[in-house]
């Protein structure tokens, strides 16, 4: 790996961030608050967050194995990705690397920012290949994306490949976990303090039910970390945010047992919508959803539309055509969409049927 200096965008090293009243006063005991210029009624609501959100990433660190320090909190993993581009990538200078197809936000992110953007395909069974990434790479690549179980193929990438990828880059590398948990391949935030240019993304909108609170988790080395606090807004996430996050991990029970009923619904799920006469593949997946290749993608999802479900349509996606992306519901939204199908089916015969 570079040093962290040689990465980094020369401003930002050089920046002086702004320091918020609250980071100024931070662990000294006070009960009266003059200095923000807060209205003094409405408590609780009237104080501005805590900026870095301290009690919340001690209680991620009980179910986390990394320290406080090494955890950024923001407006969903969106907010991560865009600051990771502020930091290190120069505009019309610098390119990326990532897999193809793959979450669509690391490509806004880069045309946001003026950054090249460079995919590389995977192949027909929605494989990375290590050798391919790196050779795709240049002395201004300063990010690599990874999607690990990939959106929107729902697969695992394999673990030999990534680690070959974070270990002969020497930029860094973002693995994007936000499935993970539906996955029986151990996160790699484990190995984190093994590998200094690795940048692990995760969520609170999957597995732990929490789409709406708008929360991402960034795990990096506490010297990358310290770079992405250096440049995020100053009250990033809110104090309702922070709130129902802790609220939420006194629960973890519970998120574990959605994920077990997830795994069971993704099984019997897929199984049935195999059988459908319109479906040609349904791929293997290790997230809360899966990629059917059906056969005719535009018509079936304006079917659905029209019956008031909906999917993702994913036929204009590289290596994707034809195919939909159907999420994981309850039981009954599953019995749902197979029995509309199902009443397509009836109308709509394969040439094979």
């Amino acid at each position: 790996m570079k040093s962290l200096q040689a990465l980094t965008r020369p401003n930002v090293w050089n920046l002086k961030p702004y320091s918020s009243a609250r980071d100024e006063y931070h662990g000294s005991a006070a009960s009266i608050f003059l200095d923000a210029n807060e209205n003094p009624y409405n408590t609780p609501n009237n104080r501005y967050p805590d900026p870095m959100q301290h009690e919340l990433k001690r209680e991620l660190t009980h179910i986390k194995p990394v320290a406080p320090e090494q955890i950024f909190l923001g407006n969903g993993s969106d907010e991560a990705i865009d600051l990771l581009f502020r930091a290190f990538c120069e505009p019309q200078t610098d390119n990326v690397v990532a897999i193809d197809p793959t979450y669509g936000m690391y490509r806004v992110c880069a045309d946001l920012n003026n950054v090249e953007y460079r995919p590389v395909l995977l192949d027909d069974a929605f494989r990375c290949s290590a050798d391919r990434l790196l050779a795709a790479t240049d002395g201004h690549t300063k990010l690599l994306f990874l999607c690990s179980p990939n959106n929107p193929t729902g697969n695992e990438l394999s673990r030999q490949e990534v680690l070959r990828v974070i270990n002969a880059f020497d930029g860094i590398v973002v693995l994007d976990e936000a499935y993970n948990d539906f996955s029986d391949t151990p996160s790699l935030l484990a190995e984190l303090d093994s590998h200094p240019n690795l940048v692990v993304l995760q969520t609170f909108s999957k597995a732990y039910g929490c789409a709406g609170i708008r929360l991402g988790m960034a795990f990096a080395a506490a010297e990358i970390i310290a770079l992405l606090n250096k440049i995020k807004y100053p009250y990033n996430v809110n104090s309702l945010t922070q709130q129902r996050a802790v609220e939420m991990l006194h629960r973890y029970y519970e998120i574990e047992r959605w994920v077990k009923l997830l795994k069971e619904e993704r099984t019997s799920l897929m199984k049935r919508f195999a059988a459908l006469a319109c479906t040609a593949t349904v791929y293997p997946s290790d997230a809360n959803f899966f990629l059917a290749k059906v056969s005719d993608a535009v018509a079936i999802y304006a079917y659905l539309v029209s019956e008031g479900i909906i999917v993702r349509n994913r036929h204009t996606v590289s290596l994707c055509g034809n195919c939909l992306r159907i999420t994981v519901g309850t039981p009954s939204e599953n019995e749902g969409l197979i029995l509309a199908l199902q009443k397509y089916d009836e109308h709509h015969p394969t040439p094979s049927a």
